[in-house]
């Protein structure tokens, strides 16, 4: 019998009524649901709810009922007229919604902090567009408007905030952070998901102590061993004058990064006994107590005006409204973390959230747990500046101060791993052709560091070592004989025309002389291509570990997951990919700042392991600041550009193996062919829709390319010839064609 009822549950299933595809939609975003959580629930692929969502697919029993019973369940608590419904706490979707909808957030005093997730607005959750359409610009969403607390109806649910998982910490139901702005006199603190909180502080010290005790704002720790990320508070120009801070620096002030020790709002908070970092109080300030036992009190600030929010990296973010900019870092944070100041700064600690330097131990006879290393981490301790190799370290580094004052490091002195900046004269075959097209390979170095083997601890001294390529470290090693025109590809040799490649070895893709220092990736290659390699030295780390790859794989998602929101999903094919990134940017350009941050997240956090002196008085041979850091790590640095470049390289030869093509120019990650057509599918050799294995392919995941840029073959020899340089590298102007001064390398 229960065969029977089984039977006809499933028949009933088999019928489920389900609401359209943009209706789905917006229940979902209106819970603050994400598609990997409905995902994860159901037992399906994110892909799988992206099509039920865009109405490429319909769900299937047994899936088909639950996703029904979710949705009707959704339905009672967000009905589709918003306007007829009373006010409640569901969540009402500001963005991506099949019909745009006003955000409304209530207000609520200090005395209801601990309500504060009442009534929010989710942040952006879109999936991708059908496989041939491209979404629209998304609206904006309207200007957050505040409604009287006691309009609350008694007893409703409460809303997650905006981009919070399922079971979100009570301490930080508000969200990661705060941007406090002043409207019509009243202090207002803009939360994630649209929630409005009314500020009672009437100075800065008041206004952290509000922060730790009311506002429950806060990120949970990313690791088990971690801490919890501090709240952090976005002061707008109005609320630096309401508290009495400079909305703008002098040149003196921008100079130092901090405003001056006698400050009022220094001494104030002297008198509170609050404390500032060495870095004072500047764009980025940090407001601390020493922390008792485990707990820590300590609010982050960030202040736009004072140029806490780089142009390079975040845009026009901090020319935003308060209600915008707090939905930029909201999903920056819930996606990468909450900033700990620049992009690069909060890439190097990223690292160390996801990778602790100490644990707690297991119980002793007595019961107590104590602090111990974290197996995996860097470790709690600085390598002594005086145990470094001297190859690794840059000019100025106290292990090279009994150097001569000007003496210049050679490739046989100093490892010199960086990224491609090389172009040569196209043949007379290529100016026959049409069109110069760049490829650039999405988020190269993040692919660099993705399962990368790289040294833990200190390094050990070999003479003559036999070259392991799964031993990190830098070996000093002759790569000169490696010849070009005859290379192994797989397993085959292949012959190819070596004076229009690159050297693997070099930045500047000239060939080796001699003896040259160089990172595992780099020598390891060396051998894939079929020639030995024999070592005269090398500085080895025999603790290693794939230390990035929690580091890759949270930004990798965090640049999927916006991607998907701009309409640009992982899966879909060549054709449809290139339409998908054709203005991507504009759907959502609040979306578009938080990819670019993204990325800079990836290339400062690397660049951040071998930060170089910032004045204070540095002189040649003397310790500067950052060396006390564990992660100091100028070889993990060279290992991920090494490995960066190798790969690069390695699609470049297969390419010229199954193709006959060459590169024209390559700067870092982006490739110019000549080709006959305007798109990179004119050039690359897909079959049926697959690529080349081992070669280049389109698409948005890290490691595969996108289209950079096209120009005219002629454009190419002219701006060539007007500078009086037929080697200028073209791949830096190939994406808008302006060229404004003669390519120096720099």
């Amino acid at each position: 019998m229960s065969e029977l009822f089984d039977a006809v549950d499933a028949l009933v299933a088999s019928r489920a009524k389900l609401p359209p595809p943009a209706e789905r939609k917006r229940l979902r975003a209106a819970h603050g649901l994400t598609i990997d959580e409905v995902a994860t629930a159901l037992k399906v692929r994110r892909a799988t709810v992206s099509g039920w969502e865009n109405g490429k697919t319909e769900p299937r029993p047994p899936e088909r009922d639950a996703y029904a019973r979710l949705l009707d369940k959704l339905a009672e608590l967000y009905p589709a007229d918003a306007t007829a419904a009373p006010v409640q706490d569901a969540a009402v979707p500001t963005t991506f919604t099949a019909a745009p909808v006003p955000a409304e957030a209530q207000t609520l005093s200090t005395g209801q902090a601990s309500e504060a997730a009442d009534v929010t607005a989710t942040e952006n959750t879109q999936t991708p567009a059908p496989a041939a359409a491209v979404p629209a610009a998304a609206p904006r969403p309207a200007r957050t408007t505040r409604l009287s607390s006691t309009s609350r109806r008694q007893g409703a649910k409460k809303a997650a905030p905006a981009g919070t998982p399922a079971g979100t910490d009570p301490r930080f139901e508000n969200g990661p952070l705060a941007v406090v702005d002043v409207e019509d006199g009243k202090v207002l603190a803009y939360c994630t998901g649209g929630l409005v909180l009314d500020v009672p502080a009437k100075s800065i010290p008041a206004l952290v102590d509000w922060t730790l005790r009311e506002a429950k704002l806060g990120q949970p720790k990313l690791s088990g061993p971690g801490k919890d990320a501090d709240p952090l508070l976005v002061l707008t120009e109005a609320a630096l004058e309401r508290y009495g801070l400079p909305v703008t620096l002098t040149e003196e002030e921008k100079h130092a990064g901090r405003i001056p020790e006698g400050h009022k709002v220094i001494k104030q908070l002297a008198r509170a006994e609050w404390k500032l970092t060495k870095r004072g109080f500047g764009p980025w300030a940090r407001i601390y107590r020493p922390a008792t036992g485990s707990e820590r009190a300590c609010v982050q600030l960030c202040i736009p005006s004072w140029n806490a929010l780089d142009t390079r990296h975040w845009g026009e973010a901090g020319q935003l409204p308060p209600a915008e900019l707090a939905r930029v870092l909201g999903v920056y944070a819930s996606r990468v973390m909450t900033p700990r100041g620049s992009t690069a700064v909060t890439g190097l600690e990223l690292m160390t959230a996801l990778h602790p330097p100490t644990r707690a131990s297991e119980p002793d006879a007595d019961g107590k747990r104590h602090s111990e290393h974290n197996p995996g981490s860097l470790g709690k301790g600085a390598i002594d500046p005086m145990n470094w190799p001297p190859c690794e370290v840059p000019d100025g580094h106290p292990v090279l101060k009994d150097l001569p004052r000007f003496h210049v490091r050679g490739p046989a002195e100093k490892l010199f791993e960086e990224a491609y900046d090389w172009a040569r004269p196209m043949t007379d075959a290529e100016c026959t052709l049409r069109h110069l097209v760049g490829i650039d390979v999405n988020m190269a170095f993040a692919a660099g560091a993705n399962g990368l083997n790289v040294g833990l601890g200190e390094a050990t001294h070999v003479k003559a070592p036999a070259f392991d390529p799964k031993l990190p470290g830098s070996w000093l090693v002759d790569l000169s004989h490696v010849d070009l025109s005859r290379v192994k590809v797989g397993k085959e040799w292949v012959e190819l025309d070596g004076n229009l490649l690159p050297s693997p070895f070099t930045p500047k893709g000239e060939r080796p002389e001699g003896p040259a220092w160089y990172a595992t990736p780099t020598v390891a290659y060396a051998q894939e291509l079929g020639y030995d390699v024999r070592p005269l030295e090398a500085w080895v780390r025999y603790e290693n570990g794939r230390y990035l790859d929690g580091w890759y794989n949270r930004l990798r998602d965090a640049y999927l997951a916006t991607m998907a929101d701009l309409g640009v999903d992982a899966d879909l094919n060549p054709t449809d990919f290139l339409a998908a990134m054709d203005g991507y940017k504009a759907r959502d350009p609040e979306l578009a700042i938080v990819t670019t941050a993204i990325k800079a997240t990836v290339k400062g956090g690397l660049g951040k392991l071998r930060e170089r002196p910032r004045g204070e008085g540095w002189r040649p041979g003397e310790p500067w600041r950052a060396l006390s850091r564990p992660t100091w790590r100028p070889d993990i640095r060279a290992a991920v550009i090494s490995r960066t470049r190798i790969n690069l390289h390695r699609k470049i030869v297969k390419h010229a193996a199954f193709t006959g093509q060459y590169p024209v120019a390559i700067l870092s990650d982006c490739v110019v062919y000549a080709s006959n057509g305007p798109s990179p599918l004119d050039f690359l050799p897909y079959r049926d829709g697959r690529p080349l294995p081992g070669g280049f392919k389109l698409g948005i995941n890290p490691g595969l390319v996108k289209h950079e840029g096209t120009q005219l073959v002629l454009w190419g020899e002219e701006v060539r010839e007007r500078f009086h340089a037929p080697e200028l590298n073209l791949a830096r102007y190939i994406k808008d064609g302006t060229v404004t001064d003669v390519d120096n390398g720099e």
